[in-house]
């Protein structure tokens, strides 16, 4: 009956909007006082969750999103794409997708690349031809590389939950990122086949040349942050100091960044890290006091009871996770749920960081659902669009998502692949 009351509290807190740490830190807190126990224990749980060295790279790797978005990195990938791709049809969206790639080895946050590159996006689109809905639909989508390729804050946040190697799961993260790439990719063609008046500038060798050039500095950060974190140079969280350092120094080079814009940049990273950071404390008191209830066990018998099957849990997963992140921001629902079904997942012999990829892909993709998908609502002001119609534009667009997502649900070595080739 306390769970069901814990439970029932939260979910009232969640629907009335209150700030998801709150809302868990509530409940949770009067809970521990009913039982008895000291205010000091809830200080101690909360503390003991958050101290962990891999969660230091997380304000880092914010760091990273932060300085990149100010030092101009979005427009010089904007302009090389375009270059590169010339005059095939539809050239503006393949190189909306392109730079997000590129842009998601520096920025571990959906938000982040929304928000940065929309605004360079939407605009350029809207003004070639290309429909508002179609411009906003495309930029909102192929903002969630971000958090799924390496270096992913979702990723960081997961392996110190989960207590696996963050290098490990930055690499099993590629091939899923690159093949939901291609999934958008390919529906591009499809909606812009028929679209002759969508085609680019001729190409242009020189243009290529002078683009390209303005990319080389930008193009080092992912080779020092991955490069040093798969090679063994750098820890994760070496790595992202020395990625964020970088930044800041290309960015001071170029002109963008500098001394009166350290504030804003150390206020913005320090105000995304401290919401994370009070989430994750929260849900480390709620996971001691799920932990004393049981409920993991008694949620793992409930599911081994019905079926025994690794696949049909992992669907049933999907299911659960896709309807949380509609409801729950994204890091919010993995540390809310990682420490419930992470055990469960073991038990079916699901390998931790093919749960993880999954795991954050579901989350990710919830960002682009209502009722609070958060992507939807960076990207309305962005593009002036109400909410309901930045939706439909992403609605296309869900579907090559969900079809990766299942793929790489069936298919557990595009995951694992690269970890173990790599010895990771």
């Amino acid at each position: 009956m306390s769970m069901v009351l814990l439970g029932t509290a939260i979910a009232v807190l969640l629907l009335l909007r209150v700030p998801v740490a709150f809302a868990l830190l509530g409940p949770c807190l009067t809970y521990v006082s009913f039982e008895g126990y000291s205010a000091g224990l809830s200080v101690r749980q909360a503390t003991e969750a958050v101290n962990s060295f891999p969660l230091l790279a997380v304000p880092l790797f914010i760091l990273v999103g932060v300085v990149a978005n100010r030092a101009g990195i979005a427009d010089r990938l904007f302009d090389f794409a375009l270059a590169a791709v010339g005059r095939v049809r539809g050239s503006l969206a393949y190189v909306n997708i392109g730079v997000s790639v590129g842009f998601s080895w520096m920025s571990g946050s959906a938000l982040a690349d929304a928000a940065g590159l929309g605004k360079v996006e939407i605009p350029v689109m809207k003004r070639n031809g290309y429909s508002p809905r179609f411009a906003v639909g495309v930029s909102a989508a192929s903002s969630l590389l971000g958090p799924v390729m390496p270096p992913s804050i979702p990723a960081v946040v997961y392996a110190g939950i989960a207590g696996v190697s963050t290098g490990a799961l930055f690499a099993a993260s590629v091939a899923p990122a690159f093949l939901m790439a291609a999934g958008l990719a390919i529906m591009v063609f499809f909606l812009v086949r028929r679209r002759d008046d969508l085609r680019g500038e001729p190409f242009s060798w020189a243009n290529l040349r002078r683009t390209g050039v303005r990319v080389i500095g930008p193009a080092g950060a992912p080779v020092i942050i991955l490069g040093g974190i798969l090679g063994g140079w750098f820890t994760p969280t070496e790595a992202a100091a020395v990625g964020a350092a970088y930044v800041l120094v290309l960015g001071a080079v170029y002109g963008r960044i500098t001394w009166r814009d350290l504030f804003p940049i150390a206020k913005e990273t320090a105000a995304t890290t401290a919401s994370i950071t009070l989430i994750v404390g929260a849900s480390g008191l709620l996971g001691w006091i799920l932990a004393r209830e049981r409920v993991p066990q008694a949620i793992s018998e409930a599911l081994l009871g019905l079926t025994d099957n690794a696949i049909v849990f992992l669907l049933l997963v999907n299911v659960l996770l896709i309807l949380l992140g509609a409801i729950l921001e994204g890091v919010s629902a993995l540390v809310i749920t990682v420490p419930i079904l992470l055990p469960i997942a073991a038990e079916f012999g699901v390998d931790p960081m093919h749960f993880g990829v999954i795991v954050i892909m579901n989350l990710m993709i919830g960002l682009l659902t209502p009722p609070i998908g958060a992507v939807l609502f960076v990207m309305s002001p962005v593009a002036r669009m109400p909410i309901h119609e930045v939706f439909r534009g992403t609605l296309p667009f869900l579907l090559p998502l969900l079809v990766v997502l299942l793929l790489v649900t069936f298919v557990p070595s595009i995951v694992t692949f690269l970890p173990e080739l790599l010895g990771l």
